[in-house]
């Protein structure tokens, strides 16, 4: 039965490699030879989607005309989609500094643009916006706004939808859970979720972006978390993408990175070393 072959096929030495070198192109992401196992179980549930017997099928596939729509649903399949509300915290208390001292201007008709690039689920994006109206409970009311964007189009559409299961409300104070999510009940999973309130859901506008690709932003941003995203990127890749971040960056701006993500050397991209894994602008 094609079902059997299905569940017992292997990624071989020369699949792994098109599929490596399909993603590195489409999206900077490194595969090692140690992540070839991963590949192999993340992917299978693609052969069977497209009625394929095993990786060598898929990878003709995947290189012909006719399969250049799968090649987002071979990104979104090898991406990792981890994260949790107020992730490094620290960055947030950075934050909460730095609408304090645009908080005047903004109410004297001044913007804020913040870019969660990266984004995930949505917890990134929405711990943004809630640390910005617990500085403010008037901030949906002045020239704000949030950019969330992924690679993948299906962890956007999740997080476009702002509700969460318990299990992924970690991080988040009961007092702000209170304010701003309701709970109603999950049909399907049978447990409680939380939907962020409109008034959160307001700040954030949501995007499918590819880091490598060209970027429709034509303003620049105060603050910008790309955070545990160029990890996967080797250093070429990451060398390309420091000084694109910098030009979309007020010159008082700030960039925040994940804990194991550096700028090295900062200068030599036009940055300086802030608090820990916090960049400014030159």
């Amino acid at each position: 039965m094609i079902a059997d072959r299905l569940a017992s096929s292997t990624l071989d030495p020369d699949s792994f490699r098109a599929i490596a070198e399909l993603a590195y192109r489409e999206s900077g992401l490194t595969l090692a030879d140690k992540k070839a196992t991963m590949i192999q179980s993340r992917l299978r549930h693609r052969l069977r989607a497209l009625g394929l017997p095993d990786f060598p099928s898929y990878c003709r596939f995947i290189q012909s005309d006719r399969g250049q729509d799968e090649h987002r649903h071979l990104i979104s399949a090898l991406t990792t989609n981890v994260s949790h509300f107020f992730r490094e915290s620290h960055h947030f208390d950075t934050l909460r500094d730095l609408v304090a001292q645009r908080l005047p201007s903004l109410r004297a008709g001044g913007s804020l643009r913040i870019w969660s690039a990266g984004c995930s689920n949505g917890q990134e994006p929405l711990s943004i916006a809630m640390t910005l109206l617990d500085q403010a409970p008037d901030m949906h009311k002045l020239d704000l706004r949030i950019l969330a964007t992924d690679i993948d189009p299906n962890v956007v559409r999740f997080a476009r939808a702002g509700i969460y299961p318990e299990r992924l409300m970690n991080g988040v104070p009961d007092a702000m859970r209170a304010r701003y999510f309701t709970v109603h009940q999950d049909d399907k999973a049978g447990e409680p979720c939380f939907a962020a309130r409109p008034e959160l859901k307001a700040l954030i506008r949501y995007n499918p972006l590819n880091l490598l690709k060209p970027w429709p932003m034509k303003s620049r941003f105060d603050a910008i978390f790309c955070r545990n995203v160029v990890i996967y990127f080797d250093l070429e890749t990451q060398c390309t993408l420091w000084p694109r971040l910098h030009q979309m960056l007020h010159k008082n701006g700030v960039l925040f990175l994940g804990h194991s993500e550096r700028i090295a050397p900062p200068e030599a991209f036009g940055f300086r070393v802030g608090e820990p894994t916090t960049y400014h602008p030159n």
